[in-house]
């Protein structure tokens, strides 16, 4: 039987307090199974945090000092752990780009941008520079760099089902120059294609819908609850309550019955993609 590999604690804040976490645990004489008892989370979860690969969320950490009568120490740290993970990122939405690689399912609800996920660089970098336009080059282009990276998540053994509803209006939009729209939304055709994910438009002669207050994101887990992501101007609220949850998710489920079925919806971004294409050459 191999050796047991143990996290190497000063690699990064993270690592740091799985290696804690770990200490802890067995000196309590407690497996991984009985400290998860009662938290609603997984061993899987459990152990990955142990290893430093995901951070560990409030209320796990509350769950954990009570276990192990620690005093708050873990619910002391998770404000550092995360800016740690994820400095590139608005610190709104770090445990969000956290959990991404690690869900089942993400389904999002794209009203006003595009998602990150389907974004290009220059999409990203002019909705960056847009949103902050006295922030440094070097601050758009890490931003940018962090956006794109999210999308490594497609590339993963078992990548998550990833289902997308976005409004016309994205792709009538002219955020960008005629040829990179075109990009864009040839893009997103790719992605969508190549990964097996699913995408619907709202078209802009829908009448009234059940999410018209804004962005949502619904991730599941194979071994943690589902979450709701919302976010609005400079803010971000990540929504774990269950029966929030679930009035979130059939909303979603309502604006996917009042969207154009899939087959029409990649039809009407390629024509759109092809229009942006063919008016530059006029021009």
């Amino acid at each position: 039987m191999p050796s047991r590999k143990d996290p190497d604690a000063s690699a990064n804040v993270p690592s740091f307090y799985g290696a804690e976490l770990r200490y802890k645990r067995e000196c309590a004489g407690l497996t991984l199974e009985q400290l998860a008892e009662g938290s609603f989370r997984g061993v899987p979860f459990l152990s990955q945090i142990e290893r430093g690969e995901r951070r560990m969320p409030l209320d796990l950490a509350q769950h954990v000092d009570g276990k192990l009568g620690t005093d708050g120490f873990f619910e002391r740290r998770c404000e550092d752990a995360r800016k740690a993970r994820q400095s590139d990122h608005a610190e709104y939405f770090a445990d969000v780009a956290e959990m991404e690689p690690y869900a089942e399912t993400i389904e999002e609800w794209a009203p006003m941008l595009v998602p990150g996920l389907l974004q290009t660089p220059d999409y990203a970098r002019a909705i960056g520079r847009a949103a902050m336009p006295r922030a440094a080059d070097a601050t758009i282009e890490r931003m940018v760099a962090a956006r794109m990276g999210r999308s490594k998540l497609f590339d993963g053994e078992r990548p998550p089902e990833f289902w997308a509803v976005l409004d016309e209006s994205l792709i009538r939009r002219p955020v960008l120059p005629r040829p990179q729209m075109a990009e864009l939304l040839e893009h997103i055709l790719l992605v969508v294609r190549r990964t097996r994910s699913i995408l619907q438009v709202v078209p802009q002669t829908a009448a009234a819908h059940s999410l018209m207050m804004g962005m949502v994101k619904v991730m599941t887990f194979s071994d943690a609850p589902p979450v709701v992501y919302v976010e609005s101007l400079h803010s971000g609220q990540l929504i774990d309550f269950p029966a929030l949850v679930k009035q979130y998710r059939r909303s979603y489920d309502l604006l996917r019955a009042a969207a154009l079925p899939p087959e029409a919806s990649l039809a009407l971004i390629d024509a759109a993609a092809e229009d942006y294409r063919n008016g530059d050459q006029r021009r």
